[in-house]
């Protein structure tokens, strides 16, 4: 029965580990914790979607809430939904990248942010002592459908500075663009988002069926499909989102997937060369330092976050960071919205394309030359033991414990091993400007493991 609840949400698989009841659970108590009043809720387009929306919506009305919902939307436009309305919070239906078994609940508070870990922790108390607030008032309120948020969704990334800016310059371009969607919630928004660019849009896997046609996680062995039909129509660019349309990830004008480490690095290098003064950048740790030797050519100083999008969010509010994301692909820009939102990304790399006059391959040709290797491994227990060593057996080197454990070796060169927020596993990652020492690394540390 896989559960996971962690600062990344509830997720669970379906027919064991989430049933009605323990969905009626979370919502009651996420009611108790926010302020009594209007709740946005969304889905990823999963078809178990359907009836968690149901039990959702039904749990908070009984507790006295309002409830609006907006269909099948990226978990980004009901962050911004939520920022920009007078909601007490918001609720996201989506198990984000895992298999179509899985599905789950991300909780926001009444800025559209995701819950912290404190936010969690007092979750999590009044669900395990079923601590709830229901309403004895004989009048309810009725659910409300609102059908504009995607469009609302658009006009705030149009709006941003730099993209308004070079808006025009972008739509000569006449970029052709092939997007697979798995079927899921960007299916729709994307397509429409990229045409207001100008662009030729070649759909693909963009039905809202919510029935994954691959492997949802955008990672390059998933992508084939996306890989072979941008370079059959001859596309400048593919672009592939995870369900919940908050991780972008990039194919190149040959159909070379370029890794999702490089989309919040294209990111960075946009914002930096549209910005009026320097500024801080944040990533997670388990994020390639590409970024931080971009920001360091412009005399930005990059800061390290736990991974999770609230642990960068929040080191962003205390950097006062103009950009920000994580290595999955998912970037975060203030001056939108404190969320990873891949249409954000989306108009950032188009950005950086026009201004530079450069293709996607010729833009990665110019960052810096580093290679990661992530490996993984079903995993459940106590890490301590196994952290204590490693912090031991390389004590003269550079360590962080914010999570898991980190280790800089040298300039460009280290490694992370950590438990995943979202699945039952661990992860080792390491990088180099050397594939080969990265690749030799990571399987000394999953050795150790072993």
């Amino acid at each position: 029965m896989p559960f996971i609840r962690s600062i990344s949400g509830l997720r669970a698989t379906l027919g064991d580990g989430l049933v009605p009841s323990m969905i009626a659970a979370y919502t009651v108590a996420f009611a108790k914790k926010i302020e009594k009043g209007l709740v946005i809720v969304g889905r990823d387009g999963r078809p178990s979607g359907k009836w968690i929306e149901d039990i959702i919506a039904g749990s908070l009305i009984a507790c006295g809430c309002e409830v609006r919902l907006l269909g099948v939307v990226p978990t980004p436009t009901i962050q911004l939904e939520v920022e920009h309305t007078n909601a007490s919070g918001g609720i996201s239906i989506t198990a984000s990248h895992n298999p179509s078994e899985w599905n789950g609940m991300k909780f926001m508070n009444k800025n559209g942010i995701f819950f912290d870990k404190e936010d969690n922790l007092k979750l999590w108390e009044y669900v395990d002592t079923a601590i709830y607030d229901l309403s004895n008032d004989t009048f309810f309120h009725e659910k409300v459908y609102d059908e504009n948020a995607i469009q609302k969704h658009i006009k705030r990334v149009l709006n941003i500075q730099s993209i308004k800016d070079n808006l025009k310059n972008i739509k000569n371009k006449k970029y052709k663009v092939v997007v697979d969607a798995v079927n899921s919630s960007g299916s729709h928004i994307i397509p429409e988002l990229l045409r207001s660019f100008g662009c030729e849009v070649v759909d693909m896997f963009c039905d809202a069926s919510g029935l994954f046609p691959h492997t949802p996680e955008p990672l390059p062995e998933n992508l084939h499909d996306l890989a072979d039909i941008v370079k059959a129509v001859k596309a400048d660019i593919g672009i592939a989102v995870d369900p919940d349309a908050d991780r972008l990830v990039i194919i190149d004008e040959y159909g070379e997937a370029i890794g999702e480490e490089k989309t919040i690095a294209l990111a960075v290098e946009s914002v930096i060369n549209t910005s009026t003064h320097i500024g801080n950048i944040v990533v997670n740790l388990s994020s390639s330092s590409v970024s931080e030797l971009i920001g360091n050519k412009y005399g930005f100083t990059t800061y390290y976050a736990p991974v999770g999008e609230i642990n960068v969010v929040s080191k962003m509010m205390e950097t006062s960071a103009i950009i920000g994301g994580e290595g999955s692909g998912g970037v975060i820009l203030p001056e939108c919205h404190y969320g990873r939102d891949s249409l954000v990304g989306i108009a950032l790399v188009l950005n950086l394309m026009t201004m530079k006059n450069k293709t996607v391959s010729e833009l990665v040709a110019d960052m810096p030359k580093l290679s990661m290797v992530k490996l993984k491994k079903k995993f459940t227990g106590d890490l301590s033991d196994l952290i204590n060593f490693i912090a031991n057996k390389y004590k003269n080197y550079k360590i962080t414990l914010l999570d898991g454990i980190r280790v800089d070796i040298e300039d460009g060169k280290w490694f992370q091993l950590r438990a995943s927020n979202t699945e039952p596993i661990i992860r080792v990652i390491a990088e180099s400007y050397d594939e080969q020492a990265a690749t030799q690394l990571a399987i000394e540390i999953l050795d150790l493991v072993n």
